[in-house]
């Protein structure tokens, strides 16, 4: 598994405007997170079909996080971007494994890569946008809740 480029801009996106707490507009969203306007565009519109933000149109418009940031984790937003968190595409995919029905239930392989997926996926749910932005939580605290 590899969390692609998109993903990391959308969880910038996600902290610059958890960070704000206001409608921003995306050129000030781009220029903050350093991505290009025009990916900021393409991200911002997958967060608000995702329901991640909500927008606002005309001369004061812009995008604001639906809810609240306690309420984002990290897996919520890679996901909505890159699709189900996983290791190894038999996992996700019945197609892409050559083993089918019982074969597949005695692959060791096969059980090892579903519980490293969900492993990870658990530990992305651990975080919070509003975690990540927070002056009071530093790496350690991270730790610890990556642990759990």
């Amino acid at each position: 598994m590899r969390i692609t480029q998109e993903s990391d801009y959308a969880l910038r996106i996600m902290c610059a405007l958890a960070r704000r707490g206001r409608i921003t507009d995306a050129k000030t969203i781009a220029d903050e997170t350093a991505v290009p306007l025009r990916f900021a565009l393409k991200i911002l519109r997958k967060l608000l079909g995702g329901n991640l933000l909500t927008s606002q149109k005309g001369v004061n418009g812009g995008y604001l996080i639906s809810g609240t940031p306690e309420t984002i984790t990290i897996r919520r937003v890679i996901e909505l971007i890159d699709g189900p968190i996983t290791i190894c595409r038999c996992v996700l995919n019945e197609e892409a494994c050559n083993r089918s029905g019982e074969a597949k239930d005695d692959c060791m392989l096969h059980h090892v890569f579903s519980a490293i997926s969900l492993r990870i996926a658990d530990m992305l749910d651990r975080i919070t946008i509003a975690q990540l932005i927070s002056d009071e939580i530093g790496t350690e605290d991270i730790n610890r809740l990556l642990k759990g």
